[in-house]
């Protein structure tokens, strides 16, 4: 027996012949060396994870200023055209153009008989109609300056275009 067995008496004494004698450092190594790749592995694993989500908050960032870009960018573009098709601002556009307002309609029967007689359009001299609504016509609140009457050019083989006739809501009594 070795040295600390022979101090030790029954059944101690079997219990510690069981236990190897000296330090053994060698069966200890590699498991010490296990935990610290592994604990260095998961830290590494944590440190990477953590600077893709940073990366990640960055571009969501981003994308979300973008957004907010675009969308102004879209509020502004909606309200042009909201302000160019306003009726007023379509009239003026369409005077400047040299339009004029449709005259009565004509309307087709269903058997291909024409019901009413079509109207000429109005003179450019007319009155608009914005002036029988109590509304000043976008013409007279307008310089003279302003609007300048269209240019000659070439004839076109096209009819010149007027402003669209009202559909009545109601199909005419017969």
């Amino acid at each position: 027996m070795s040295g600390p067995a022979k101090q030790l008496r029954g059944r101690a004494a079997r219990l510690a012949q069981m236990m190897p004698s000296g330090t053994s450092s060698a069966a200890r190594t590699p498991f010490v060396l296990l935990v610290v790749l592994l604990l260095g592995g998961g830290l590494i694993t944590l440190l990477l994870l953590n600077s893709s989500l940073n990366e990640g908050s960055f571009q969501l960032s981003e994308l979300k200023k973008r957004t907010t870009d675009l969308t102004d960018e879209e509020q502004a573009l909606q309200r042009d055209v909201d302000e160019r098709s306003a009726p007023y601002a379509l009239e003026r556009r369409a005077r400047e153009l040299g339009m004029v307002p449709g005259g009565s309609p004509a309307f087709l029967n269903p058997d291909g008989t024409v019901r009413g007689v079509p109207g000429a359009g109005a003179s450019p001299s007319a009155q608009p109609s914005a002036q029988s609504a109590g509304r000043p016509s976008p013409m007279e609140e307008a310089p003279p300056s302003a609007v300048s009457p269209p240019s000659p050019t070439l004839p076109s083989p096209f009819p010149s275009p007027v402003f669209p006739v009202p559909v009545p809501l109601r199909r005419p009594r017969p």
